[in-house]
């Protein structure tokens, strides 16, 4: 099944371990990060630039999972010079994870969050490759599953050189869980430093200009999941009627899911076309561009941050908050508690559901100095938290020949 999911449909011959030769591996050490999407490989941004300050011999290497993590690697960091090969990361074969490591050989394997994978650990580990986990992230209730994958698999955490993990309390689970105290190390959250390198120093002309953007006011819902449009669309309808001047640019979290929102969107009645479609001032429009969201959050007014009403977890809320926007999300935020624990209070405001999503955002829209106060809170709050990605550089670093 995994073969015919549609994000990770390109580079077959690559996930089972066949890697062409590339020459521009040649000449120094290798640092081999993994990020698994789009928003993981941004997230390696800052290191691998905090990496190349201190090593400028070592060769990079980034791979995803999704084909828009390749992609993006190839954008953000291949095609500024940062790092030398963008590929995927193998399937967790024996064979293909062996594969992987004879023609990448890195000399430090970096992983990233939760992504322990037995077979690349082990073929890793086989060849002598230094292991590095960067934003290590254990959640409590995954504890015990993590207890039986390593009754299975052996201790994975124990295979690691270093251990940088993003709290305290995280670092605890993985002292729980058997990792050796002198590898377990708390450096932060390198997405907070992501921020400083994605957010644009101003708006971008040329994508107001793209959205046929005036003076209106607009709203947009990033990171949207499936079961999230249809309330986040009913909601903007009310608003619309009281509010002629506002408009909706509502962005996927993928973007092959584009077309069913526009749907749903001209369900509803409203106005609606594609980002990548000519037209004018449609009420809504569907952004099914990648690497625009963040441009996009820059002529926001107010955003909401998706995969907070279902079952997802959450999204980045760190993102539109470094912009200097009030940020709106649900409250199913399991995966990015941390950046909660910074926003709330600080121009983060969470919401229990759309009735909730509609009344604050009636609030806002009739209280223009209030949102211009919370953007300002929230960005003030994104630059408290910096520093991660120069930690975790210098450990991974020291990981060296």
């Amino acid at each position: 099944m995994l073969l015919l999911h549609p994000r990770v449909r390109q580079g077959i011959r690559v996930r089972f371990g066949f890697y062409d030769p590339a020459p521009s591996l040649r000449g120094g050490p290798r640092i081999w990060l993994h990020g698994a999407s789009a928003g993981d490989v941004l997230g390696l941004v800052p290191i691998v630039k905090e990496l190349k300050a201190l090593r400028p011999d070592a060769r990079i290497i980034v791979s995803a999972i999704t084909d828009s993590g390749a992609s993006m690697a190839r954008q953000r960091l291949v095609a500024q010079g940062l790092a030398d090969l963008a590929t995927f990361l193998p399937y967790d074969l024996p064979g293909a994870c062996r594969r992987a490591i004879a023609a990448l050989r890195p000399d430090v394997l970096v992983l990233e969050y939760t992504e322990l994978w037995p077979q690349l650990i082990a073929a890793a580990s086989e060849a002598q490759v230094r292991l590095a986990l960067t934003n290590g992230r254990l959640r409590p209730r995954n504890v015990p599953r993590y207890r039986i994958l390593f009754r299975l698999a052996g201790n994975l955490l124990e295979r690691f050189d270093v251990l940088m993990m993003r709290a305290e309390d995280e670092a605890e689970r993985a002292l729980l869980l058997g990792a050796p105290r002198e590898r377990v190390h708390v450096t932060g959250n390198t997405k907070f430093d992501a921020l400083a390198v994605s957010v644009p120093e101003k708006e971008d002309a040329s994508l107001r200009h793209a959205l046929a953007l005036g003076p209106e006011r607009l709203w947009v819902c990033g990171s949207t999941h499936e079961g999230e449009e249809s309330g986040l669309l009913r909601v903007f309808a009310v608003l619309q009627k009281e509010h002629p001047d506002l408009r909706l640019l509502i962005a996927p979290r993928y973007i092959e899911r584009a077309q069913r929102v526009l749907g749903l969107a001209r369900s509803l009645g409203l106005r609606a076309r594609l980002r990548s479609e000519p037209g004018g001032p449609e009420p809504v429009i569907v952004l099914d561009t990648i690497g625009e969201l963040v441009r996009a959050y820059q002529l926001a007014t107010v955003v909401f941050v998706g995969g907070s009403f279902g079952r997802r977890g959450g999204q980045n809320i760190l993102e539109p908050a470094a912009c200097g926007k009030p940020v709106l999300f649900g409250p199913r935020m399991e995966n990015f508690q941390d950046s909660v624990q910074v926003l709330v209070g600080r121009g983060g405001l969470q919401v229990k559901d759309p009735v909730a999503l509609l009344r604050l955002m009636r609030d806002l829209l009739a209280r223009p100095e209030e949102i211009r106060k919370l953007g300002e809170l929230a960005r003030e709050a994104v630059s408290s938290v910096r520093g991660a990605s120069a930690r975790d550089a210098r450990l991974i670093a020291e990981l060296l020949p």
